[in-house]
């Protein structure tokens, strides 16, 4: 039920007809009354045009009842009506924009030919989980700098995994409108030297509420580099970053998953706060895992890359099909890395 609320003009126009005289019946007939009377009396003319006037504020006043009947008993109209009933009307609305985007998500896994739809993360923590370097995983003056930490799992007990794709290479108009059917979250970690010959793919992206992350310039093996070289590959993206996408990144992640001391300290010195890794790695016809059980876990950090059929035996949406059917079956829903950090 669409509710109209009138402005406070209105309001006061119809606290004074309520009571400026009578209901509009009773004027009406005294108002006929008084121009027979006056037919009798005068001429013709007069009395058809007082009947005129009568009808015209007859009109008036009818049109004014129907407006304070509308609005309720003056201030109390509209604003006494959004209590008890607005709030149903507003639940049944929720109700129905909730079941209208179930049905799309239905529709979108069908289209995309998922054997399962996928289950929707549950809402982050209002308190963000302690993100420390993993433990095998620090180097000399982690904390005592307060270095950048490398992890490769976010500590929760939800069932949920978290989506990251690597360097920029391939452009897939499909993956995009794929990935915003689906609803799924990712974060992405771009290489300059894979992305300039298309910024504006990457613009889309970011405008669908994906973060975009620094992969550094040239995707260069960080450790062999000294400490100005690679401060050189992480500030110079997040030059890059803020000219193209108007943002610095806090998120870095070192190519290959290799660094050393240094790479952290320019990180650091860059405005990074976090140096995500991965605990799997999924391709478009097999996974890969860090850990000894081969298995997903709460929090397990997934990487992939962009790449097509150039170097793979498929697409991007392929690689995401073999993703979702996985974790979906397991039970995992995919969460956006950003609300937990």
């Amino acid at each position: 039920m669409r509710e109209v609320v009138q402005n406070d003009k209105s309001r006061a126009s119809c606290r004074v007809s309520r009571t400026s005289g009578p209901a509009p019946r009773g004027v009406l007939r005294g108002a006929l009354r008084g121009a027979l009377r006056g037919s009798l009396r005068g001429s013709l003319r007069r009395a058809l045009r007082r009947r005129a006037a009568t009808a015209t504020a007859v009109l008036a006043v009818a049109a004014l009842a129907g407006g304070c009947a509308q609005g309720g008993d003056g201030e109390r109209g509209a604003a006494g009506r959004q209590g008890p009933e607005a709030a149903p009307a507003r639940a049944v609305d929720a109700a129905a924009e909730a079941r209208e985007a179930r049905a799309a998500l239905v529709a979108a896994a069908k289209r995309w030919d998922l054997k399962k739809v996928p289950l929707t993360a549950p809402a982050p923590p209002e308190k963000k989980p302690e993100i420390k370097a993993r433990e095998g995983f620090e180097v000399d003056g982690q904390e005592s700098d307060d270095l950048p930490p490398v992890f490769t799992t976010v500590p929760t007990k939800e069932k949920i995994v978290f989506l990251t794709i690597d360097d920029g290479a391939e452009k897939d108009p499909a993956f995009l409108k794929m990935m915003s059917e689906l609803k799924i979250p990712y974060t992405v970690f771009l290489t300059d030297e894979e992305i300039k010959d298309d910024y504006g793919y990457f613009k889309k992206m970011q405008a669908r509420g994906v973060t975009l992350n620094n992969h550094t310039l040239s995707h260069p093996y960080l450790p062999a580099l000294s400490y100005e070289e690679q401060k050189h590959e992480i500030c110079g993206m997040q030059d890059v970053m803020e000219e193209h996408y108007g943002k610095r990144p806090v998120l870095f992640r070192p190519p290959f998953g290799n660094y050393n001391r240094d790479t952290l300290r320019a990180a650091k010195s860059c405005g990074i706060k976090y140096a995500p890794i991965w605990s799997e790695e999924v391709y478009v016809d097999h996974w890969e895992y860090r850990e000894w059980d081969q298995d997903l876990h709460p929090g397990d950090i997934v990487l992939t890359h962009f790449r097509g059929e150039n170097d793979w035996d498929g697409t991007m949406t392929d690689m995401v099909r073999r993703f979702l059917n996985r974790i979906t079956a397991d039970g995992y829903a995919v969460a956006r890395l950003e609300d937990y950090l």
